[in-house]
C-alpha cells in the first residue's frame, strides 16, 4: 500500500530501490546515532531481498517503504514498521538522507506512517530514539508519540496508545 502525504509518497520497498537508496543513505553521519556504516548498493539489494521476503515469524509483519519526494521525483529516505500482536502493535523507525534533512520530510513521513497504521487498526505505536538525537525525538513527538521512562538498548521508548 502506498501512503500519500502532502509532499510525499511512501512506496512499498522493492529491491529495485537499492541503487538509488545506496546513494541516499551513503553519508556515514547518518549512522552517528544508529551505529553501523553505509551499505553498498549490492549489500542494500541483499538486505532489501530479505526484507521483501517478509519476517520468518508468521506473527510478525515487516512493513517497509521508501520515501519519495514527489516534486523532485527522488527518494529521500525510508520508514518502517514491525507489526505484532495480531496487528495491534507497531514499532516504527525512519531515516532521511542527509541532503534532505531539515526540510520536514522525516516529520511528514513518520506522521503519515503512524496515521496509516492507526487507520489499519494498530492500537499502540512505539519508536526508540537515541537520547541525544533531538531531531528524531522531535519527529516522534510530531507523529503523536510521547517519551516514556522506558529504555531499550540505551534508547528512549516513545509511545502512542489508542
Amino acid at each position: 500500500m502506498t501512503v500519500r502525504t502532502r509532499r510525499l509518497d511512501l512506496v512499498p520497498l522493492a529491491v529495485a530501490h537499492a541503487d538509488e537508496m545506496a546513494r541516499v543513505l551513503a553519508d556515514p553521519a547518518l549512522h552517528t546515532f544508529i551505529g553501523g556504516a553505509p551499505l553498498t548498493a549490492p549489500e542494500l539489494r541483499a538486505r532489501y531481498e530479505r526484507l521483501s521476503a517478509g519476517s520468518p515469524d508468521p506473527a510478525t509483519v515487516w512493513c517497509n517503504w521508501v520515501v519519495r519526494l514527489r516534486d523532485e521525483d527522488r527518494l529521500t529516505g525510508t520508514v518502517q514498521a514491525t507489526v505484532t500482536d495480531g496487528g495491534r502493535v507497531a514499532e516504527v523507525a525512519w531515516v532521511t538522507g542527509t541532503e534532505w534533512q531539515g526540510r520536514g520530510i522525516a516529520r511528514e513521513a513518520a506522521g503519515g506512517l503512524v496515521a496509516a497504521l492507526v487507520e489499519q487498526g494498530v492500537r499502540t505505536v512505539v519508536a526508540h530514539v537515541h537520547p541525544d538525537h533531538e531531531a528524531s525525538a522531535a519527529v516522534a513527538r510530531a507523529a503523536g508519540l510521547t517519551p516514556t521512562d522506558e529504555e531499550q538498548d540505551g534508547e528512549v521508548r516513545f509511545r502512542l496508545s489508542r
